[in-house]
């Protein structure tokens, strides 16, 4: 029986969420027993146009070359994945979104007439199709094995929805928002990175993007309460996941001194 076959591609972005694949270590190594690898730049195949049975995408898309690749890797994948904040929801790229693209890249470089960039950094979902939205910046890599593991045994990869506040309270970690009136992003925040910031006494970052339920507005009213100015307030939604719709908007709310 022939193995299924998986691709790992790179868009606009660190590199984070493949390094964390890499990080593996042995567990990568037993990888390649159950699948061929075919296209994994970083990792040393290279193949980019091979149809795939799985393709893990990480990156924002940028420019048009990135428009054009996309689609032919949705063309040649049977299932695609997003992995990483870039890839969901157009990571940190995305904060030019709220600014003047042009004027910067006029501002900057000699030639801009010479980039090819788009006026906007966007997710793997406004173009394609994707069949699972890995969020994390960086991903974690247990959840994309075990978005493999289930996908390569015929079941339906879950994806997180509960908010960051159900990992403290598993880990009986005490709730910054309330003790330290720090302004902590988990009630909002998706769970998946283990409540890493606040196991060390920090408040979350909303680097896993928006939770199943947002209740922006009461969250940005609680860190007013702590004496964030309402400008403050929307830089915690507009920080790594601001494209996210539920972030954007509270972060319009409080941007726009509502």
């Amino acid at each position: 029986m022939n193995r299924p076959k998986i691709a790992v591609h790179k868009f606009s972005s660190c590199d984070g969420c493949q390094l964390a694949l890499l990080n593996l270590g042995e567990t990568l190594l037993e990888l390649p027993k159950l699948v061929d690898i075919v296209h994994f730049a970083e990792a040393g195949p290279m193949d980019e146009t091979a149809h795939v049975d799985v393709a893990l995408v990480e990156g924002s898309i940028n420019t048009e070359h990135d428009l054009a690749r996309i689609r032919r890797i949705r063309d040649n994948s049977d299932y695609l994945i997003s992995i990483g904040a870039c890839a969901t929801s157009g990571g940190l790229q995305a904060l030019r979104n709220m600014a003047d693209a042009r004027a910067w890249e006029a501002a900057i470089y000699a030639r801009p007439e010479y980039l090819d960039s788009l006026d906007t950094a966007t997710p793997i979902s406004a173009h394609v199709r994707v069949d699972l939205a890995l969020w994390g910046c960086p991903v974690n890599s247990s959840q994309v094995l075990a978005a493999l593991r289930d996908r390569l045994f015929g079941v339906a990869p879950r994806e997180e929805r509960r908010p960051l506040c159900m990992e403290c309270k598993r880990l009986g970690r005490v709730c910054t928002l309330v003790t330290r009136q720090t302004a902590c992003m988990g009630p909002v925040t998706r769970a998946g990175c283990g409540a890493l910031c606040p196991r060390m006494g920090r408040d979350c970052y909303a680097c896993y993007g928006p939770a199943e339920q947002v209740n922006g507005e009461s969250l940005g009213r609680r860190f007013e309460g702590f004496g964030l100015l309402p400008v403050d307030v929307a830089r915690r939604f507009q920080f790594i996941n601001s494209a996210a719709p539920a972030f954007r908007e509270a972060g319009e709310r409080f941007g726009d001194g509502q």
